[in-house]
């Protein structure tokens, strides 16, 4: 047993000896395959041989991996010198060419930014686009915050033309309102020496208790204001409207509605500054006479916009103004409005010449939502000599009929406002004379309404008519027309949809003879054209009756 035991591995080795060359190709390539398999060319594992163990570590750097591939190498030629593998025979696995390292980026320093690479002048224009937009206040304070060239950008005197002031929480608790005025002002204190130099619009709102200290300021650093609007501000007296008459030459327009002022510190501003002063606003009360007084004068002779309005709280008090004298005393008038008043002309009398007439005038505006006395021979009065008139607002003027507005003197007349909102039902309508109205002014009528009115079906079908029939094959100007409760057909409607094709507002809101789903609004273009649509096709339904 022993001698043989101890052949048989002579002849296993002998074997073995003979079948090197395939068996070794066999175990090498196995043990390749097994050692790319656990950790293959190119990942981050690396294999390491113990004892009586293979372990596969993660973190492979280059030099690792050129260690590994050392270690292999080493092996293989032991392999031959032992003679497990005919050195002839065997194939040396390619050594891994080293990988060069990627060359080092240069550290850069950070960006400065397209800020600073702007042209000044460029960014200034951006500005001046934003500031026009939305104002300069928050934005030239936040953008001032930037960099060290928007802070120069936003310092230009010229971005902070036009401002609008009004402290925060306003509305509020009183100690509240106070807290933040006095805050808002701390930073004016700072701003009109600094930013407010070329300051030519100026806008108050809301100011109760610290009006005082900022128009003093404004007096001292804003040499060419030419417009101040004091919105339901407290405080004005006639000491400081008077420092600013003297020390802005160029103030010639002021905005005082709902603001509480008294008539002897206004009368004293136009007496200061009348003489240049062009643009007033004023909201009635007891004390408006006063001011009125000072105008009919001829305090303001270059005043060429006037504006009396109502409060919030209604006055019934008849508003008398001299339709004669307010002619003589501002004769260079171009826009007179007397908003929401019960105006009570004073009456011309027998014999007496009419006056000279407003010639410049533009815009006279009379709507009012009461009872208004306005008449023929007023409207006559006021606009016999103003052949330039361009828009006429006579809305809640029951008195006023197509033949007294044909009898005027303008002959291109662009926006004409008959509308009646809220007038009782026992009132009589003119039911005819539309057709005056269009006949005259259809070739420049741009906006007319004549919603509320009592005329006719037939009337109102030869009103509009006279747009479809312009000479020279041109289209009308009418982009606006307003119908509510008018008496307006389906017929007459479509066919001033087809005459006009720039209307772009249409008001057929509570008309009865239009049929149902019809009544409302339409605004643009495309809805305007949807109407006259639907009105071909209620025509070839007949029974899509009105309601």
């Amino acid at each position: 047993m022993a001698p043989g035991a101890a052949r048989r591995p002579r002849r296993k080795a002998g074997r073995r000896v003979r079948s090197s060359p395939l068996a070794g190709a066999r175990d090498r390539s196995a043990e390749d395959w097994w050692w790319d398999r656990l950790a293959p060319s190119g990942s981050e594992y690396h294999l390491l041989q113990a004892d009586s163990m293979l372990l596969v570590l993660p973190g492979l750097g280059p030099s690792r991996a050129r260690s590994r591939a050392r270690k292999r190498a080493s092996r293989s030629a032991q392999r031959r010198q032992s003679g497990s593998v005919p050195a002839a025979k065997s194939r040396p696995r390619p050594r891994p060419r080293p990988q060069p390292e990627p060359a080092p980026v240069p550290k850069q320093g950070p960006d400065v930014g397209w800020g600073d690479r702007i042209p000044l002048e460029v960014l200034v224009q951006i500005f001046r686009l934003l500031v026009a937009a939305d104002g300069p206040m928050p934005f030239l304070g936040r953008a001032a915050c930037v960099c060290r060239r928007w802070n120069e950008a936003a310092s230009q005197p010229a971005l902070w033309h036009t401002v609008t002031l009004s402290p925060p929480l306003a509305g509020r608790a009183v100690k509240g309102r106070v807290k933040a005025e006095k805050k808002l002002l701390a930073s004016l204190e700072w701003l009109m020496p600094n930013r407010f130099s070329q300051l030519q619009s100026l806008t108050l709102i809301h100011w109760k208790s610290q009006v005082h200290a900022v128009l003093k300021l404004v007096s001292e650093s804003c040499p060419r204001l030419a417009f101040l609007k004091l919105l339901d501000c407290h405080g004005i007296t006639a000491d400081i409207l008077i420092m600013l008459a003297k020390t802005c030459g160029q103030l010639h327009s002021l905005n005082l509605q709902h603001s509480m002022v008294e008539s002897t510190a206004v009368v004293s501003f136009l007496e200061e500054a009348g003489s240049r002063m062009r643009k007033l606003w004023l909201t009635y009360s007891s004390q408006t006479t006063a001011i009125l007084g000072a105008l009919l004068s001829s305090c303001c002779p270059q005043l060429q916009v006037l504006e009396v309005s109502t409060g919030i709280n209604h006055n019934s008090t008849p508003l008398q103004l001299p339709v004669e004298a307010l002619q003589k005393g501002c004769p260079q008038l171009q826009v007179l409005r007397l908003l929401n008043l019960m105006w009570l002309p004073k009456p011309s009398g027998q014999g007496v010449a009419l006056g000279p007439g407003f010639p410049s005038l533009e815009e006279l505006c009379l709507a009012s939502s009461a009872c208004n006395l306005v008449s023929n021979e007023v409207l006559g009065r006021l606009l016999h000599g103003s052949p330039n008139l361009r828009l006429l607002d006579l809305r809640g003027c029951t008195r006023i009929t197509p033949a007294g507005l044909c009898d005027l003197p303008c002959q291109e007349l662009e926006q004409l406002h008959l509308g009646l909102y809220g007038v009782s039902d026992r009132l009589t309508l003119v039911k005819e004379g539309s057709s005056l109205l269009t006949q005259k002014w259809y070739h420049t009528l741009r906006e007319l309404d004549l919603s509320g009115q009592g005329f006719s079906e037939k009337d109102l079908e030869q009103a509009l008519a006279a747009f479809s029939g312009i000479p020279g094959g041109s289209h009308p100007a009418l982009c606006s027309l307003n119908l509510r409760a008018t008496r307006v057909t389906p017929n007459t409607v479509s066919s001033v949809i087809s005459s006009c094709p720039g209307l772009l507002y249409l008001n057929l809101e509570s008309c009865r003879c239009l049929p149902r789903g019809l009544k409302r609004a339409y605004r643009g273009m495309e809805e305007v054209q949807w109407c006259l649509e639907q009105l071909l096709t209620s025509h070839a339904s007949p029974k899509l009756g009105g309601s």
